[in-house]
């Protein structure tokens, strides 16, 4: 069976276009709502739902994801709840969807059952921040993926040698980050975005997608131009903060999004 990020990266090759991967949150603000956001986000075009799953000690996040998480896990968003919402976006949705996660949560929930209950609820890969790839040869229970594709992180700091080897095992595709720092919208994307893009794909076929410091339809067009997609979240969330008790707050993330995703898509095509 062929995974869902295989098969959207396939035909954005045939269209020319970069992917534009979205992320939110999971449980942000509430449950039920962030199930409507992210069928809203798909609805406007993003082609994968990045979800991360609510932690208490988000690391590597700014400020605005870090509220997000917080702002979830006081709504009562669990790992169960987490589960669920990808199946009931399943329903509706075929777009691929990849777990944004630390290794704690993971771990607590049982590693494979993880793999396997996210497997079968609909999720298609994962990226666990801080679990270093040579850890995973170290541990036979990680090596079963049940499915999901392992997203491999590489950022302007990474030593060539590393690069080479992490480009090596990647799979589904590489997020890459333009910039070092955590999580956030205040800063906008790296001028060495094609650099960075070339000398990772210098070693693999996969996918490279880019984020950290996107905000506007502009700066989403430069990186969808010089990539093969653009990640944005910092600045989504920070709409679903703006907007938290609106009635209608799928359909202003929605209508906030597109013009981004319009945007990468054109420049992307345009570039091609």
């Amino acid at each position: 069976m062929s995974n869902r990020i295989d098969t959207t990266f396939q035909r954005l090759r045939e269209t020319k276009q970069s992917a534009f991967v979205a992320y939110v949150c999971a449980g942000d603000p509430s449950p039920d709502i962030s199930l409507n956001i992210i069928r809203s986000l798909a609805d406007a075009g993003a082609d994968i739902i990045e979800l991360g799953v609510a932690f208490s000690d988000p690391q590597a996040d700014g400020i605005v994801n870090q509220l997000a998480a917080e702002r979830a896990l006081n709504s009562g968003m669990t790992l169960a709840k987490l589960m669920q919402l990808i199946r009931d976006f399943r329903t509706t949705h075929e777009t691929p969807i990849v777990l944004f996660t630390y290794l704690n949560p993971v771990y607590t929930y049982g590693y494979e059952r993880f793999h396997a209950d996210a497997a079968a609820a609909g999720a298609d890969g994962i990226l666990m921040l801080d679990l270093p790839p040579d850890e995973i040869e170290n541990n036979q229970e990680m090596i079963a993926d049940e499915g999901l594709k392992r997203i491999t992180l590489i950022s302007p700091s990474t030593p060539p040698e590393r690069m080479k080897m992490l480009a090596a095992q990647s799979e589904g595709f590489i997020y890459a980050l333009s910039r070092m720092g955590v999580t956030g919208a205040q800063a906008a994307p790296s001028a060495a975005v094609g650099e960075l893009v070339a000398s990772i794909k210098k070693h693999t076929n996969t996918p490279v997608c880019v984020g950290f410091g996107v905000n506007t339809p502009e700066q989403a067009a430069e990186v969808a131009s010089a990539s093969d997609g653009v990640v944005v979240g910092s600045v989504i969330v920070n709409q679903v903060a703006e907007n938290t008790t609106a009635p209608n707050l799928p359909e202003i993330i929605g209508k906030f999004t597109r013009p981004m995703i319009d945007a990468a898509h054109m420049a992307s095509r345009a570039s091609r």
